[in-house]
């Protein structure tokens, strides 16, 4: 440790990098200020998408993960990815839970059912992995039936059929498993207490209840034929000729395959609670075993297969370990990315950390028709407290090109880019002249690309990679290329000749002369 210069970490929230053209607002608007940082020859590109960030590969980065990226020095795998990499490792049925599960119902003589949403559409699940729990129970020797809540939402409307289709290739090909019902996840998934839609997917899944159908996929597009799409399916139970239902019994075992919670929890505190109220189960099912793919809440104790590593050594905490006071700073749509998130699901402060929240604007309903936001105040702000000179690191986030390109309307993401410039400018200036050093980025792509290839308007992040400046008054600092967003805490930390701890896996990208 020899010279801990006052550093900020400048966040441009979804300031991406773009060929020049109609659909990129960032190079149709005057930015005088950032394409001189985005020019000093310290920049360099990093990822912020796909596995560089612990997404599925190909998926595009989000502010959440970013941050959580950026303060972690490190991938920080998110739920999705965890069990993708165990499959691709061949882990997946050996992980203890799935184990124990399959175990115990098969000692009790019952089936195990897996229920969740069917669909590719990532959001919630995937589908790949139910096909893995069919694998794994008929390796382990047990009956399998699976409940399909259909999507329709994080797809298109009557993409069922196709991963209905899917899931019974696959059952054929390893000769395992059968489908018992299929649900709209409006009221399989509902998350707002309105338990009159749960109790038709119970009904579904416990009792049979429901509509009769053998060829499940012709039954979905008779469905859609009288406008009845997946979302809002209501419950078809699959059975072949005088077969019975396959309902969820005693003794049975039961996986909820979503990985994401908030939609999950209603129907698993139906299952798991004893003292059950908010609807009439009727002969509640005294399952063998039941799990979760992750932790769905704190309140209900089921086993999760996965869960995410708490991270330590974070960026905040190595800070305070420094005694350095730090600042977080962002307007209300940034404010838990900058803190909650940068910490790394930490909620409260680090010895020494101060927070200050700008109100995002609440006089209009979409930001393209206020496309400077609060930006001005968070840079006034910042440099106010700054100037006090109490501060060793600060986090600050100017949210504009992300929000407003959310829009997907060109001039609007102008104006907010134009307004993030001038804002940038304040910011930089302030701490160069008191000789402190700063790393301008941003945590994934938007503003940069708000056209389709087929020029209509896109809304939605992007893959491309995000630029990575450092600025201070001593040499340019040379910055290697082919990094990411869990490499730039490591960068700070080199520049202050600071000890990485081990746990923080990230890699400097300073290239030290």
């Amino acid at each position: 440790m020899n010279n801990l210069t006052p550093t900020v970490l400048l966040i441009l929230d979804g300031w991406g990098i773009a060929p020049a053209g109609p659909g990129n607002a960032a190079s149709l608007a005057d930015t005088p200020a950032i394409d001189s940082i985005f020019g000093h020859p310290s920049c360099t590109a990093i990822e912020a998408s796909g596995r560089a960030v612990g997404l599925p590969a190909g998926y595009m980065g989000n502010s959440e993960v970013g941050h959580m990226n950026l303060g972690a020095g490190r991938i920080v795998y998110q739920d999705m990815t965890l069990i993708e990499v165990a499959m691709e490792k061949g882990e997946f049925a050996a992980n203890p839970v799935i184990s124990d599960v399959l175990g115990k119902t098969k000692a009790s003589g019952g089936a195990v059912h897996c229920i969740g949403l069917l669909s590719n559409g990532g959001v919630h699940s995937h589908i790949d992995h139910v096909k893995g729990l069919l694998d794994a129970a008929k390796i382990a020797g047990v009956p399998a039936f699976v409940h399909a809540f259909m999507d329709g939402r994080d797809t298109s409307p009557t993409s069922g059929a196709g991963f209905i289709r899917e899931l019974l290739d696959h059952m054929e090909k390893i000769g395992h498993g059968k489908l018992a019902t299929m649900i709209g996840r409006y009221y399989a998934m509902d998350r707002d207490k309105h338990w009159e839609r749960n109790i038709l997917a119970w009904n579904a899944m416990v009792h049979g209840e429901g509509k009769t159908v053998e060829n499940p996929v012709e039954a979905l597009k008779k469905a859609y034929a009288n406008d009845e799409t997946d979302e809002f399916l209501k419950p078809r139970i699959v059975v072949a000729g005088d077969e019975a239902p396959h309902c969820i019994a005693d003794n049975d075992g039961l996986f909820f395959f979503n990985f994401r919670a908030d939609r999950s929890r209603q129907l698993t505190k139906a299952f798991h609670e004893k003292d059950f109220t908010e609807f009439e189960r009727g002969n509640a099912p005294k399952l063998a075993a039941f799990a979760t793919f992750t932790p769905y809440d704190s309140s209900i104790p089921v086993p999760a297969a996965f869960t995410k590593p708490e991270v330590t050594a974070s960026m905040g905490e190595i800070v305070a370990t420094l005694g350095l006071q730090q600042l977080r700073i962002a307007e209300t749509e940034k404010y838990a990315h900058v803190t909650y998130f940068f910490s790394c699901g930490r909620e409260d402060k680090f010895p020494g950390e101060e927070r200050r929240l700008i109100p995002s604007p609440r006089d209009v309903a979409t930001y393209d028709r206020k496309p400077e936001m609060s930006a001005y105040q968070v840079a006034e702000t910042f440099v106010e407290e700054w100037r006090t000179g109490k501060y060793g690191f600060a986090v600050c986030n100017l949210a504009n090109p992300d929000m407003v390109g959310h829009t997907g309307i060109i001039p609007a993401g102008i104006k907010a880019c134009e307004a993030v410039d001038a804002c940038a400018k304040k910011i930089v200036d302030a701490v160069l002249a008191s000789n402190g050093r700063v790393l301008v980025t941003a945590d994934h792509g938007n503003i940069e690309e708000l056209l389709t290839e087929d020029g209509k308007p896109m809304t939605a992040h992007t893959t491309n990679l995000v630029p990575l400046a450092v600025l201070d008054n001593g040499p340019v600092k040379k910055l290697r290329p082919g990094g990411k967003l869990g490499d730039v805490s490591p960068t700070i930390l080199h520049l202050w000749g600071a000890a990485q701890p081990e746990a923080m896996t990230g890699k400097s990208l300073w290239e030290e002369a």
